[in-house]
């Protein structure tokens, strides 16, 4: 089993999280929890132009994040909706 990884959630991430109804909060959450044991899930995307920046999607939200694999650092920076193109604005 590989070593899990520490969890950041930077501020700007946290708002989004908050902003949402307790039913996606809920889902969101647990996807982001389970990144800690497993960086890479199947369904992760590189973000082009982001150097270790990736993607995941849980229903209808996209969540962002880089790893850094020296430090076993995981940091999630936004959420938002996947068909809303904000969520990629100021990277």
């Amino acid at each position: 089993m590989s070593e899990r990884y520490t969890l950041r959630i930077a501020k700007t991430a946290e708002k989004d999280l908050l902003d949402l109804q307790a039913k996606q909060f809920k889902q969101v959450v647990s996807k982001i929890f389970s990144l800690q044991g497993n960086p890479r899930p199947q369904d992760c995307k590189a973000l082009k132009g982001y150097e270790g920046g990736y993607r995941v999607d849980q229903g209808e939200y996209r969540i962002l994040y880089t790893i850094d694999d020296d430090t076993h650092q995981l940091d999630v920076f936004r959420v938002g909706k996947r068909n809303d193109d904000e969520v990629y604005q100021n990277l």
